[in-house]
């Protein structure tokens, strides 16, 4: 009856968002409440809410602020020198930049945590995108590619849960199918190719010119235009009478700022020499980049922190910074809303048992005569088992029954956690409606769930299919 459920409310859930029959939100909150008013815990259903916020409020958390950081350097002007040299470098060309998109993502994705890749990658590449007419579906299907691969990595959510399940090494799981990671790094520089010469010729048909944009617009000046550069989750650009600048304005005249009207911290505040400022914001960010890899503090403590010394530096009178919050509180409203709602279907799930219940019903079909083959089944249906299972669920409820069966068929549990990160929550995780990483890219990016599961999937489940592939060849686990 659960495992029903809770089947039931993934599909609905997937069917109505993929369709755009009714609002991610608005799925994420109402259907699993409907479930669980149909499955008796309806004395349960603030608690089992409650449960589900507090565990993604870090991460909204989080994304909040680190919205509001990325756009207040977005809108100094950190990310200008990369906008150009990407534009430099590309020529125009949407291919190069898919390309250069999905080696950005590789290399960001090396931390293991997807939430960070996502934000620093998105942030940076979207006013790059906007500024050539590019579809930003292909921004957020390549960054779901590289990000999807990279989290293999063995201080990776899934790698780590698949060890810890099955009380095993890193030396066990990962290393044998470290080459079969490397068909898939491989396999996502190609695929970035092939969307990227896609959108080439997409935006070449609209255009008899192409798609180029004019480099030396943006190398010596702006010319008195808004720059496409914007974290917001829309694609609308604001004009440039309502773009709030910053107190190094580049006038030619250095002259002090008053802070207009009666607000706390109205005060006199000299500017810095526009140099100067780019230099702090670009050492403050990595300095913020090095301890998010490094973990020093948590996360959200980390853009907390990062966020209100950007302002206070860039922003330092009370009205400036007002006008910057006034600005960017409608991406922040909308990428942290549908996280918390995300909280409210996991919570339910996890808290009446429905994912458990779901997990054995997967475990009970699996026939005995199918044990030999199970790392190969393991593998490929591991990316699909993504969108309604969680990482938790599957690697802690579904793998253990599945290694042991397969023990029993003589087939060493190893190969089956090896099959395991082949695909589930690894090519899988910027896909599910699951994980609230997954709301922070598409958010960003200005995409729907929907639209973004049914531009990608085929090419993150090709992912695990050539991964699985290079597994077989590399002898990673039999067929």
């Amino acid at each position: 009856m659960l495992a029903a459920l809770g089947f039931a409310t993934i599909a609905v859930l997937l069917l109505l968002t993929m369709t755009k029959r009714a609002s991610v939100l608005v799925a994420l909150i109402l259907l699993p409440v409907l479930a669980a008013l149909i499955g008796g815990f309806a004395g349960d259903l603030g608690e089992l809410i409650l449960g589900g916020l507090s565990k993604v409020a870090p991460t909204g958390i989080m994304i909040a602020f680190a919205v509001l950081y990325f756009s207040l350097m977005v809108d100094a002007g950190l990310f200008d020198p990369l906008i150009r040299g990407l534009l430099r470098v590309a020529r125009g060309d949407p291919l190069r930049i898919t390309v250069a998109t999905a080696v950005l993502t590789l290399c960001v994705a090396l931390d293991g945590d997807g939430a960070s890749t996502f934000l620093i990658t998105v942030s940076a590449l979207l006013p790059v995108y906007k500024r050539l007419g590019m579809n930003p579906l292909v921004l957020s299907g390549v960054v779901c590619l590289g990000a999807g691969v990279m989290n293999m990595v063995p201080w990776g959510g899934p790698t780590v849960r698949a060890m810890a399940a099955l009380k095993l090494e890193s030396s066990e799981v990962f290393n044998p199918v470290l080459p079969a990671m490397g068909f898939g790094v491989v396999w996502v520089l190609v695929a970035s190719y092939l969307l990227g010469r896609r959108e080439r010729n997409r935006l070449a048909a609209l255009s008899p010119q192409g798609p180029a944009t004019d480099v030396r617009e943006s190398e010596d000046e702006r010319d008195g235009r808004e720059p496409a550069a914007s974290t917001t989750v829309t694609a609308t650009m604001e004009p440039e009478s309502s773009r709030h600048a910053t107190p190094a304005t580049a006038d030619g005249e250095r002259q002090a700022l008053w802070a207009l009207g009666d607000g706390p911290g109205t005060v006199r505040v000299p500017p810095l020499p526009q140099t100067w400022l780019n230099i702090f914001n670009l050492l403050l960010t990595i300095a913020l980049v090095v301890c998010l890899i490094q973990e020093v503090l948590p996360l959200p403590v980390l853009f907390v922190l990062g966020f209100a010394i950007a302002l206070l530096v860039n922003h330092p009178t009370w009205e400036q910074q007002q006008a910057l919050l006034d600005k960017h509180a409608k991406s922040v409203v909308l990428v942290t809303t549908m996280i918390f709602a995300a909280g409210v279907l996991t919570g339910i799930l996890t808290g009446t048992k429905m994912i458990d219940e779901m997990a054995e019903a997967l475990v009970s079909v699996v026939p005995d005569s199918f044990g030999s083959h199970l790392p190969v089944a393991v593998a490929v249906t591991g990316m699909p088992l993504s969108l309604v299972l969680t990482p938790d669920a599957y690697y802690f409820g579904v793998l253990p029954v599945l290694a042991e069966t397969a023990q029993g068929f003589g087939t060493d549990p190893a190969e089956v956690a090896r099959a395991a990160i082949l695909g589930q929550m690894t090519t899988g995780f910027p896909l599910s409606p699951l994980t609230a990483s997954t709301f922070i890219l598409v958010g960003m990016s200005g995409v729907s769930l929907g639209e973004h599961q049914r531009f990608i999937f085929r090419w993150a489940f090709a992912t695990t299919l050539v991964m699985t592939a290079g597994a077989l060849l590399t002898g990673a686990f039999p067929l």
